[in-house]
């Protein structure tokens, strides 16, 4: 192992998890049936709003945008739309995704060699918390800190929480790497001054990448001890 690695840094949505196609989709589909709003989003559309539209109420916003709505309404069915669509997700959706493939082996890696471990999200910090709680229960103390929305921004924002997350944990950035799928969040990253690998999904796949240390379709390829090397040897 690379001996100035001390920490990784992890996104969820798509990097931890396949939770998009299967966890935020169909919740939110199934609160906007609950709420009568007579939309229902497929696959197709939606990952493309996961790289152009940050949120799902703001894709709901963008869904509604046609229609003759107050803002006081507008807000008022977000509200609502956005505590029953998490609700749904925690409750039904999130303890049947599974994390994606080398994940697990990863964060034992890590754990085996006392290299700390965190979140960074666009999530909810609830909806982490209820994932790692579901699907990787041994660990889930051992993340910290986990920071998502209620956190701070954490793209389009000059690396906010990235940052954030580093002086928490009292590292340098050139101790820590971070495991991605997305390139906002690699950009974020970068802001932030950290290493970043990349993981990418079919719905991530064929984004520019510039400046990761290193890109491939899955974490099952590497050992962290690889990522270690290729991400931090010109430290």
């Amino acid at each position: 192992m690379n001996t100035q690695l001390k920490a990784v840094i992890f996104d969820v949505d798509g990097t931890i998890a396949d939770t998009e196609q299967y966890g935020h989709l169909p919740a939110a589909n199934e609160a906007m049936q609950k709420m009568g709003l007579n939309i229902q989003w497929n696959w197709a559309e939606f990952r493309v709003w996961i790289n152009t539209i940050p949120g799902n109420v703001n894709r709901l916003k963008y869904s509604l945008s046609k229609r003759n709505i107050s803002d006081s309404e507008l807000d008022k069915i977000t509200t609502t739309f956005a505590s029953l669509k998490k609700k749904i997700y925690i409750d039904k959706y999130l303890p049947k995704i599974s994390l994606r493939k080398g994940i697990l082996s990863l964060i034992q890696e890590a754990v085996s060699n006392d290299i700390r471990l965190a979140i960074v999200s666009t999530s909810y910090e609830s909806q982490i918390r209820a994932l790692l709680q579901a699907q990787l229960p041994s660990f889930y103390s051992l993340f910290e800190p986990i920071l998502g929305k209620e956190s701070g921004v954490k793209t389009d924002n000059g690396g906010y929480l990235h940052k954030k997350c580093v002086a928490e944990m009292n590292l340098n950035p050139e101790e820590i790497i971070v495991i991605e799928d997305a390139q906002n969040g690699l950009e974020a990253a970068n802001l932030a001054g950290l290493n970043t690998a990349i993981f990418y999904n079919d719905y991530t796949y064929g984004s520019c990448f510039q400046h990761a240390k290193l890109v491939a379709p899955s974490a099952h390829l590497f050992s962290l001890r690889d990522i270690s090397n290729i991400c931090l040897r010109s430290y």
